[in-house]
Formats: C-alpha cells, sequence, structure tokens
C-alpha cells in the first residue's frame, strides 16, 4: 500500500467542497445580500471617508461576539485567512490587516475570493510532505509559529468551510424573508 500524500489528501477535501458547495451558492449574490443586516448591530465591512473599506472588528472580540454579514464573512475568508496567509507564506510577507485592501462589493469580493483560492491551492501542489511537516515559523503570530505548516492548512480548509455554512444560511435566511420574497411586510 502506498503512503497518502497527506497535501494532496488536504487539497481534495478543500477542492471538492469549493467546487460542490461553496461556489455554486456564491453564485448570484448581489451587493444588497451582500451587505444586508439580519439584525441590529452587525459587524461588516464599511466604507472609510477615504472611499476604501474595512471590516468592524475589535480585540477582543465582544462576549457574545455581533452577528457578522455576509460581507463580513466573505472578506474574512478573503483576506483574513486567504491573502494574508498568501502573502505571508508565499509573498513579501507585508500585508497586515490594516493595509489590507477590502472588499467593498459582492463581485469584487467574489472575483478576489476566487483568484486567492485558486493560488491557495496552486500553492499548495508545490509542498511535499517535508514542507507540510516543517514549522510555520514567524509567518504566524507566535502562539503558532511551532506547529507544522499541515496544521495551517487544515485550519485554512477549516475556516473557509465553516464560514461558507454560515454564508449559505445567511443566504438562506435572505432570500426567505418577506422583504426579499416580494410578500407585503
Amino acid at each position: 500500500m502506498t503512503a497518502p500524500v497527506w497535501g494532496a489528501e488536504i487539497l481534495d477535501q478543500l477542492e471538492f467542497h469549493w467546487t460542490t458547495c461553496v461556489w455554486p451558492r456564491l453564485q448570484g449574490l448581489d451587493d444588497d445580500e451582500y451587505f444586508w443586516e439580519p439584525v441590529e448591530g452587525c459587524w461588516s465591512v464599511r466604507p472609510r471617508p477615504d472611499g476604501s473599506f474595512s471590516i468592524d472588528y475589535a480585540a477582543p472580540a465582544p462576549d457574545p461576539p455581533p452577528v457578522t454579514t455576509i460581507a463580513w464573512r466573505l472578506s474574512h475568508i478573503l483576506v483574513a485567512v486567504l491573502e494574508m496567509r498568501l502573502d505571508h507564506h508565499f509573498g513579501d510577507g507585508t500585508l497586515t490587516p490594516e493595509d489590507a485592501v477590502w472588499p467593498g462589493g459582492a463581485a469584487e469580493a467574489l472575483d478576489r475570493l476566487d483568484r486567492a483560492f485558486r493560488r491557495w491551492c496552486a500553492e499548495l501542489r508545490k509542498l511535499d510532505d517535508a514542507a507540510f511537516a516543517a514549522p510555520v515559523g514567524a509567518a504566524e503570530p507566535p502562539q503558532w509559529s511551532a506547529f507544522p505548516f499541515v496544521t495551517l492548512a487544515l485550519h485554512v480548509n477549516r475556516e473557509i468551510i465553516h464560514h461558507h455554512a454560515e454564508v449559505a444560511l445567511l443566504r438562506d435566511l435572505y432570500r426567505s424573508h418577506p422583504a426579499h420574497r416580494g410578500d407585503a411586510v
């Protein structure tokens, strides 16, 4: 029996979920739904005075944490989970949350999300088992630095899978809301 190639197994899981669940469920997303706030006090992506956008955030996060919009969740996957990791592990490592470009609409978010996802997968395909076993080092916060890259790759899978599930639920709620069905309110 041949030993599994762990990178391939991790990518198979992520790409299967992306192709069968994530990408099909994101089709048709528009700005109204992207920015929809189902309850008061939602965290979202908001315009800055200069016309760029930023994500609502607090450290430490409030307890309980606020409900977040589709814009917030997709932006989190895009910037914090994918683009920053791509920059820190496969780029020059200079991207920070403060200088990140947060998407200001659904079309931009989906375009960048698809490109970042494809680049993440392409970079992981280049890694061998030794690279997956190596510590992530200074590319991640100190509490993560000794963990092997495989732990990070699995974490990225988990982030994409669970945040997508939240987005899918928000899309279901948006579609089912009387104001969006065309029913009288």
